[in-house]
């Protein structure tokens, strides 16, 4: 990295934000460890809020890596959530319509068979919006706005904007059962986390991303085929969104095709937050793992000081075009990663 020498004084402290993210977000996390003890005492990290936080950060974790993977390409998926839902829609039909009248081997069968189902979905939606991206040259905004557009007029269309519930056992646990005290939804994630990082900075699709997202047209002239990568960048986001759908259908026991739909804002502040360079190139995992939990802390202490929900999504907002306007303020000072 360098700065321009026309740069003031300040500017030579910042570059080390982005990549050292995640060693900021802990200083923060700390200091806001310290600000809420000393306003909440022990209402924010007892034992049950720490546990009620595990269960409410998964979703929105891995909803943030589908975001994320899309944002290192120097694009953006607004259908996530759309997709999301869609895909819990499919997966809820097959468990009550299948499922719940079954018994012994095909009880099992059918709950698998609704996961490839959902798996199905997901598939077809991160294609199409592959193929319009990568082939036909249509801008990620548009595209994905339109992806969106489709899986919601479905979901809601198939179903009349109503809820499906009552599934299995099995697929419950996943969004309410823990193991040693660890809810299983926060496994799923972290579970998720390792591979993901392994494939953003040690595979050659993972170094590909990160070159079109840097330099879409030099990668291509490199000899990348940048059109198939940016296909898998699409594909991988919306199968991340299938996992995001069953955790969601899990937890809530139920699927509809307006849950979740708050969280579009927030995978984006996350994903930002955390260091990944919304104009593409830069992000580790690790970094979007600490926004993730500073963001869930101050929404729980919130919560307990009986803040309007609205005045946390406005903060969420505020925090957005902050972050944006000091990375483009950089860009103006002269930081360019070489």
């Amino acid at each position: 990295m360098s700065l321009d020498a026309r740069a003031p004084w300040w500017a030579f402290s910042l570059p080390r934000f982005r990549g050292g993210a995640a060693q900021i977000l802990s200083l923060v996390l700390v200091a806001l460890v310290v600000v809420f003890w000393l306003l909440l005492g022990d209402q924010l990290f007892s034992v049950g809020a720490l546990q009620s936080m595990a269960f409410q950060l998964p979703e929105l974790g891995i909803l943030s890596l589908a975001m994320m993977v899309a944002l290192l390409s120097g694009g953006l998926n607004l259908s996530i959530i759309a997709t999301a839902n869609l895909c819990a829609l499919a997966m809820a039909w097959v468990l009550t319509t299948h499922a719940s009248g079954a018994e012994g081997f095909m009880w099992v069968g059918w709950q698998a068979i609704a996961v490839l189902a959902g798996i199905a979905v997901g598939t077809i939606v991160g294609l199409i919006n592959g193929f319009v991206i990568a082939y036909l040259g249509v801008s990620p905004i548009l595209a994905t706005l339109g992806t969106m557009t489709m899986c919601k007029g479905l979901s809601i269309g198939l179903t009349r904007g109503n809820v499906i519930s009552g599934f299995p056992d099995p697929i419950v646990f996943l969004g309410n059962g823990t193991l040693m005290g660890v809810p299983v939804a926060l496994l799923i994630f972290l579970a998720l986390c390792a591979p993901m990082a392994v494939l953003l900075n040690k595979s050659a699709f993972g170094h590909k991303i990160y070159m079109i997202g840097s330099n879409e047209r030099a990668t291509r002239y490199s000899g990348v085929n940048t059109k198939r990568v940016v296909l898998g960048v699409y594909l991988l986001s919306s199968l991340l969104a299938v996992i995001a759908a069953l955790v969601m259908m899990a937890r809530f026991n139920s699927a509809n095709a307006t849950y979740g739909e708050s969280y579009l804002l927030v995978t984006i502040l996350a994903a930002v937050l955390g260091g990944v360079d919304p104009f593409g190139g830069f992000g580790k995992v690790g970094g979007l793992m600490m926004a993730l939990i500073v963001l869930q802390v101050i929404s729980s202490a919130f919560n307990l000081l009986n803040f309007s929900p609205f005045l946390t999504v406005a903060i969420w907002g505020a925090l957005i075009i902050g972050v944006t306007a000091l990375s483009v303020l950089l860009e103006s000072l002269g930081w360019r990663r070489r």
